[in-house]
């Protein structure tokens, strides 16, 4: 059986596991997200915790929020690209992984992780075509096409989709790039700074999340129309609420206006919750070592 390393590294928080996926796996080792070289340090340090605890790892597959280079052979490969986060621009992630333990390294976003991992084990098992959601300190979306995790000139950004705002909100959004785009009005911060404080404590009747939900199920319209997904998996922090997702359902259905119909009245079974909970990041990044074909750099 092959033994390979996982490694789901978010915006705030990161997870390192190692085995074969989720019948088979160490215990997921948790990290903070703080500098880049502070977090890569106990990112490896937890690797060589669990070589020594005999998981002999082939190979790391990285699911890493973005944006990050994807395409091999380029100078930016397993390089955070502009991002708000504060010292992380441009930071190396496969590049010391790989150099510590000699292995190859395969690296995509988190959600395009996420998508594989919901695609092999999860909520979208046996579709061709798929899309994952998160909404939580950012908003990022990955796309699985034909089995694989869509890329071009980079990947998929429809976290920083335009929508049409709702008549009564003002808010002005916090994308340093857009100010409102999706991103900017829906994530973890966005709706802390709308509120005044952090949303985590808040029932899951604040009409917040239903706000959230309503720009949500509007962008999803749009990558329905244009990737035509057979599954939208709705993840993340903020995401994973019954009440987010219920209303990104409806605005979906009244922004698509009967043009797609989804063969449940209310959407529940285009648009669902992930099947692996909070861990679809991590077990895609074990979906991408065990898969990987190419996109892999040697460091041996």
């Amino acid at each position: 059986m092959t033994c390979v390393a996982a490694i789901e590294l978010g915006g705030t928080r990161a997870a390192v596991a190692a085995g074969s996926g989720p019948d088979h796996h160490a215990a997921p080792i948790p990290v903070r997200t703080t500098a880049p070289e502070e977090t890569l340090q106990a990112l490896g340090d937890a690797l060589a915790h669990l070589r020594s605890d005999g998981w002999d790892f082939e190979r790391i597959g990285v699911a890493s929020f973005g944006p990050v280079g994807v395409v091999p052979g380029r100078a930016d490969w397993g390089r955070i690209g502009a991002t708000p986060k504060p010292g992380w621009s441009h930071a190396d992630i496969a590049g010391p992984l790989g150099a510590r333990f000699g292995v190859p390294v395969v690296i995509d976003t988190d959600v395009n992780g996420a998508a594989l991992g919901e695609g092999r084990w999860g909520a979208a098992r046996g579709c061709d075509t798929h899309v994952y959601v998160t909404v939580g300190t950012g908003v990022g979306m990955g796309v699985v096409v034909d089995g694989r995790p869509m890329h071009g000139a980079l990947h998929p950004e429809a976290g920083h989709l335009r929508v049409r705002r709702l008549a009564d909100d003002a808010f002005p959004g916090r994308c340093p790039w857009h100010g409102d785009c999706l991103e900017g009005l829906i994530c973890g911060p966005a709706l802390a700074e709308r509120i005044g404080g952090a949303a985590d404590g808040l029932e899951d009747t604040h009409p917040v999340f239903g706000l959230a939900g309503a720009y949500l199920g509007e962008a999803l319209a749009a990558v329905a129309l244009t990737v035509s997904p057979q599954k939208i998996v709705v993840g993340g922090g903020v995401g994973r609420r019954p009440a987010v997702l219920s209303a990104a359902r409806a605005a979906f259905g009244a922004a698509l206006a009967g043009y797609i119909e989804p063969r449940a009245p209310d959407g529940s079974d285009l648009m669902v919750a992930p099947a692996l909970g909070g861990h679809s990041g991590l077990f895609g990044a074990f979906a991408l070592a065990l898969d990987a074909t190419e996109g892999l750099q040697s460091f041996a």
